[in-house]
């Protein structure tokens, strides 16, 4: 259901259900300031309209896109001004797209380690290891030491 079409207000379940989430999630996403305090019944239960369903997809959207719950507060902030978020958003997916690139360096860097060591392995005839590595002492002596040679500690 979109959310043009929510007519009247809903129940936090009915919220959750329309958002894929859990009930708790939108009481969570309330005490973190993401999400308004809703309107409440004489009985003191929650009601939600449209905005809150939006609010909630918009929130829900920004996480697929690897945001941190601060910074959707801050698209929050500035979207609840009337003013398009699009400027801010910009900076931060960038942000998230730089951090990504150097994610990306740091396991193609550590894949072509356990490659390395992997190629090194002497197979299944491997003799005991030297005392705190991995690789026996015959195949540190034969690679010129323990250079590459993981040691634990």
């Amino acid at each position: 259901m979109s959310v043009d079409q929510v007519t009247g207000s809903l129940t936090v379940g009915q919220l959750a259900a329309r958002a894929g989430v859990r009930a708790d999630t939108i009481r969570y996403y309330e005490r973190a300031g993401l999400l308004p305090a809703p309107s409440r019944t004489g009985g003191d239960h929650r009601r939600y309209d449209a905005a809150a369903v939006d609010r909630l997809l918009f929130i829900r959207g920004a996480q697929r896109l690897g945001l941190r719950l601060a910074e959707i507060r801050e698209l929050l902030a500035v979207r609840d001004t009337g003013t398009c978020p699009c400027g801010p958003a910009e900076t931060l997916l960038q942000q998230h797209v730089t951090e990504i690139d150097q994610e990306m360096h740091r396991l193609a860097a550590l894949r072509a380690e356990l490659t390395g060591m992997l190629a090194a392995m002497p197979g299944p005839e491997c003799p005991d290891p030297a005392p705190g590595t991995w690789c026996p002492p015959v195949l540190r002596d034969r690679e010129g030491g323990d250079r590459d040679v993981l040691v634990l500690r």
